[in-house]
């Protein structure tokens, strides 16, 4: 069941950096990375996001998070996390599916590190394109991917 998480309770918020960690330390080693910028996010930085966050929950436990945010239409998925014990369950895809039925946009975007294959083949698969390639600061070079919205294009 996919449920709107309130990370501004600290149990929550808490609920949520543990799949962040647990997950994020999985992709930085497939990307082959010591410092990988996502792992230094602490709970009160999640407790005080303006972002949107969305559980995906497995027998009462949260297995997956997506936080999201909107505007001037333009949806961004600002992180898309599965815990290790869940993976291969289908629970990205339905994460993915959820945000993109639920919130009205004309645009969807999502970004990844281009190291990380099972990630851009997710995207794709769900019909992302690529659009961009550069290398931030932090030296982990990152691929966007952006989807149209046909249901909200004129006729």
């Amino acid at each position: 069941m996919i449920t709107k998480l309130n990370q501004a309770n600290k149990d929550v918020a808490r609920q949520i950096y543990n799949v962040f960690q647990r997950s994020y330390a999985i992709e930085a080693k497939l990307i082959d990375t010591q410092h990988f910028p996502p792992l230094s996010r602490r709970v009160l930085d999640i407790a005080e996001s303006t972002t949107q966050f969305f559980g995906y929950f497995e027998n009462e436990v949260l297995a997956g998070v997506i936080e999201v945010s909107l505007q001037h239409e333009q949806l961004d998925i600002d992180s898309l996390t599965v815990d290790p014990d869940h993976f291969k369950k289908g629970i990205a895809t339905q994460l993915i599916n959820f945000v993109l039925v639920n919130f009205e946009h004309t645009e969807a975007t999502v970004e990844t590190a281009v190291a990380n294959a099972p990630a851009i083949t997710l995207y794709q698969k769900q019909g992302f394109t690529e659009y961009k390639r550069w290398t931030p600061s932090h030296g982990i070079e990152k691929i966007a991917f952006l989807m149209k919205n046909s249901a909200t294009e004129p006729m």
